[in-house]
């Protein structure tokens, strides 16, 4: 017959407190990090913890102060370079802080699915939540989201009484279009990202206005942020009888692909056609040329949602707001003057 196995019962904090030889509450106090406890007995509190393996009961902890120490993160993207990075910031800066973060990526961003995200990361007490939308979900003003939790949106043009945080989209865009005008470029097309998409809506917009303020006249052509959308577009523009002397290109991805159609076709670039992206990618200054790129701050993105979103958690009186990161533009090999 085998023996009865017996579990290992787990140490408790009367069980540390009896081995330093303190109260129990002196242990809790160096389990929770108060600052009240001399430094010789806190080591001697960490060191019987350390010997019968006892581990603070966060879970219990965080129940008794109603705080739970952890984030939302939801995205409609992860592939995405910007959702990515944003993701790698919010989690950093909320290690920092000493949260962790729960991620929920949407494959399918409508307004049933958003709500229904929301839904379960409640259940999984969050403190708060940082949405990434986008996208457009459906008709804004039924969105019900996040009952009685701090909220900061990034990415959006949504009505929502929220606090919204982004990349200032148009001062991006408005950068690239100058200096290919300063360049002497007036045959400017833009590739575009899809047409639900926040972010590109925004630079399409900027892309129209300021060709139409030189006197110029805009074409859109939209495609979906990939490299092969961008070979296809690039493809039918070099086609052409007469292409245009610069594209401006809504992502580094696509302009990889559109570089890539130039050259097949023959066309040098910057000689006969120059291209901007949009991001500045770790591989832009890799491309062939190297990219031209407008370059977004997608870390001070990431760390401002979050500490915008910590202050709401800690009961921080913050009005409605957007908050805008600045572009800038990096010049590289791929652009220059037009071709006459």
């Amino acid at each position: 017959m085998k023996p009865a196995q017996h579990s290992i019962a787990r140490a408790s904090i009367n069980d540390v407190a009896a081995h330093a030889g303190v109260s129990a509450q002196t242990v809790s106090r160096v389990a929770n990090g108060q600052t009240n406890v001399r430094p010789a007995t806190r080591d001697r509190v960490l060191a019987s913890m350390r010997e019968l393996g006892y581990r603070p009961n966060s879970a219990a902890r965080n129940l008794k102060s109603g705080r739970f120490r952890s984030i939302g993160f939801v995205t409609f993207n992860l592939a995405t370079l910007g959702n990515e990075r944003t993701l790698d910031a919010v989690t950093l800066a909320s290690e920092a802080a000493g949260y962790t973060t729960t991620l929920l990526s949407i494959a399918d961003p409508t307004q049933l699915d958003v709500v229904g995200a929301f839904g379960r990361l409640e259940e999984q007490a969050v403190d708060g939540i940082i949405l990434v939308m986008s996208a457009e979900v459906g008709p804004l003003d039924e969105l019900t989201i996040a009952a009685g939790l701090p909220v900061v949106i990034v990415d959006s043009d949504a009505n929502l009484p929220y606090t919204i945080v982004d990349t200032d989209q148009e001062q991006g865009a408005k950068l690239a279009l100058d200096h290919l005008l300063e360049l002497g470029h007036r045959e400017l097309v833009h590739v575009s990202g899809p047409a639900k998409s926040y972010s590109a809506a925004r630079r399409a917009d900027a892309y129209r206005r300021t060709l139409e303020k030189a006197g110029l006249s805009p074409e859109v052509i939209a495609g979906d942020w990939t490299a092969a959308s961008g070979l296809e577009i690039g493809r039918r523009l070099a086609e052409r009888e007469h292409p245009p002397t610069a594209v401006f290109v809504g992502n580094d991805q696509m302009a990889l692909g559109v570089l890539h159609a130039l050259h097949e076709r023959g066309l040098r670039v910057p000689e006969d056609v120059s291209v901007v992206g949009f991001d500045d990618s770790d591989e832009a200054l890799a491309f062939w040329p190297a990219l031209t790129t407008v370059h977004q701050n997608f870390d001070e993105v990431g760390r401002k949602a979050t500490e915008l979103l910590l202050g709401l958690i800690d009961g921080d009186e913050v009005e409605r707001q957007k908050i805008l990161i600045p572009t800038r533009l990096v010049v590289r090999d791929s652009t220059g003057p037009a071709p006459r």
